[in-house]
Formats: structure tokens, sequence, C-alpha cells
């Protein structure tokens, strides 16, 4: 579980921590995942109960290379470190609150070898990307939609306490064992640290991030931005790979639409719905969790409500022309 890269931090490997190390009441077995902003283990409490601990241990800003303490590799990164891990401690904060059967379970979070790390549930299963390579394009349309409306359902709770997942692919949407989804690996505290400390590079998963993603604009972003990774997602289960990035595309929109790709077939809603999804203009795309939920599950529903958010569009730039004329 929680295979995951956390973006395209420029890094020198750190040392994860032994087998058998303890942190509180946790024994380490062994380091199950790695990215250049955290490494996630594979641990067990006092009862013997499998749990995942993710480290906050950003590869550009610190090294570890024996022991289990960790230091910023500059007094210039210090300050760095110590605002991306304080952004690391309130998102895990906020994520222990949430408790919804599709949204991974945060069920701790401490201070530990100057560092954060959080405490999850550990399930057993795969990732959907694991499962788009096994199936090779083959996926079916029902187990698409089933997959996707049930996680849109945690996704709306996580956007109900005013959170942003912001990295949705489908290296971060596991499958358990019994076929339900689960959304992980949340990114916005790696999103907060790189927009405001420019210097880091900025870490998003290139042809699933948006394109407001790219900018240093926290207010840009909204519901909007993971919806694209939705879109994004949804995209690469039929194509077996991400769109075009959104940073090329803003440049030199060279992205198919799903209508034209796959035509004939799947159900023209769904692919209206993931092109719907992947418009480059945030208010073109649909502006909630609930539409697109909505949408999946109610297979004649798409056209219209993407006709209305087209026509608000329209009514905003005529707006916008015309008191740009008067001035």
């Amino acid at each position: 579980m929680f295979n995951h890269t956390d973006g395209a931090m420029a890094s020198q490997p750190n040392q994860a921590l032994p087998h058998g190390c303890q942190l509180l009441n946790y024994r380490i077995d062994k380091q199950i995942s790695s990215g250049g902003f955290s490494l996630v283990y594979l641990a067990h409490d006092e009862n013997g109960l499998p749990v995942a601990i993710k480290e906050y241990l950003p590869s550009a800003l610190v090294l570890r290379e024996s022991g289990s303490l960790v230091q910023a590799s500059s007094a210039e990164n210090l300050n760095v470190f110590r605002y991306g891990m304080k952004c690391f401690f309130e998102e895990g904060l906020a994520l222990a609150r949430i408790t919804h059967p599709n949204v991974v379970r945060v069920t701790n979070f401490f201070r530990a070898n100057e560092t954060v790390y959080l405490v999850m549930q550990y399930e057993r299963g795969r990732t959907l990307q694991d499962y788009i390579l096994y199936h090779k394009k083959e996926i079916k349309e029902n187990f698409i939609r089933r997959i996707f409306a049930e996680m849109l359902g945690g996704l709306r709770e996580v956007h109900a306490h005013k959170i942003l997942h912001l990295d949705i692919k489908p290296s971060n949407i596991y499958i358990r064992l019994d076929g339900s989804p689960l959304l992980l690996d949340f990114g916005a505290a790696r999103q907060t640290l790189t927009q405001e400390k420019s210097s880091l590079t900025p870490m998003y998963t290139p042809g699933f991030a948006a394109p407001e993603q790219y900018g240093h604009d926290r207010d840009a972003l909204g519901p909007w931005t993971d919806i694209y990774g939705v879109g994004a997602s949804l995209f690469a289960c039929l194509a077996g790979f991400a769109p075009q990035a959104a940073n090329q595309r803003l440049e030199q929109d060279k992205q198919e639409s799903a209508k034209k790709l796959w035509g004939g077939h799947y159900s023209e809603h769904f692919l209206e719905l993931i092109d719907w999804c992947l418009k480059l203009d945030p208010l073109e795309r649909p502006q909630s969790v609930f539409v697109v939920q909505k949408a999946l599950l109610e297979k004649d529903k798409v056209p219209e409500a993407q006709k209305k958010t087209s026509l608000l569009h329209s009514l905003r730039n005529k707006f916008s022309k015309t008191k740009t004329g008067d001035r």
C-alpha cells in the first residue's frame, strides 16, 4: 500500500528508519514507499496491529545519513523545512477530523526526531494505477463509474472540511480487497510549501495537475483544481497514460478529446464528462465534486449541467468585455 512519489524534487537519498526502530508505541517494520517529500513505513502498534506511518522528510531540504534525527542540509533550508513541517502537521490535524470510508484514516500524528509523523490505518489491496497497468486499456465503464463515484463521496467530505487534495491521480486511488476505493496521499501541504517558498521545485504530477497549480496564486485553487485531477485520472483509465501536461497545453494544446478518441467504445455522456473536467479554464470545469459524482451516477445528466457552466462562462466573458469597453 501507499506506493507513490511526491513530485519532482531534486534530492539526495535519505536513510530510512531501520527495522525495529521505536516511535512512541509503534515499531517500524519496513519502508514501503518513498518520494521527494516523505517516506512511508509499515509499522505495528503495541497490540501488533499494522499501521502505515508517513514521515515528513523533504529530501531537497534535509539529509539523514544515519540514526533517526532529521537535520536541515543547510542553514538556509532550516526555516523552509520548519515551515513545511508546520503545514504537514496542520494537514494531519485536519485529516484526523475526517472519518469517511473512502478517505485514508489518520489515527494519530506526533513530533519526533525533529520532524513530524502521520499514523494511518493500514489497508490491503492495490492502486488504481496498478489495476490500469494490469488490465491494459480494457477497463469497463461501469467499473470506472463505480470506483470514481465512491471515491468522490470521500473527496466531497474532504472539501467540506475546507481541504483540497491537489494530487489526485491513479496511484493515489487505492482499491481495497473488497473493491472499495480509498483516497490517499494528500498534497496540500506540499503545494502550500512550494507556493510560499518559490525557491523549491514545484511539486505536482505532470498530466494530472491543473493549470492553476503551476502558478503561485493560492487563491486560484479550489474544488475545480481537484476536479481536473479527477478528469485526468478518468482519462488515464481509458488511455493507460496521463493527458498532456497542463502547462504544455497552455502553450500548445495537443490534447485530443476523450469523445474523439473513444467515441463508440464508451458512452457519449461519460466521454463528455472527462472532457468537461479537463477544461483548461477553471471556470469552464464542473465547480463542485457533487456535480461530477451525480454525472457518474446518472448517465444522462452531463450535457445539461455542462451547458449551464458554458453559459455562465460566456456571460462572464461578455460582461468582462463590456466593462473593458466602457473604460
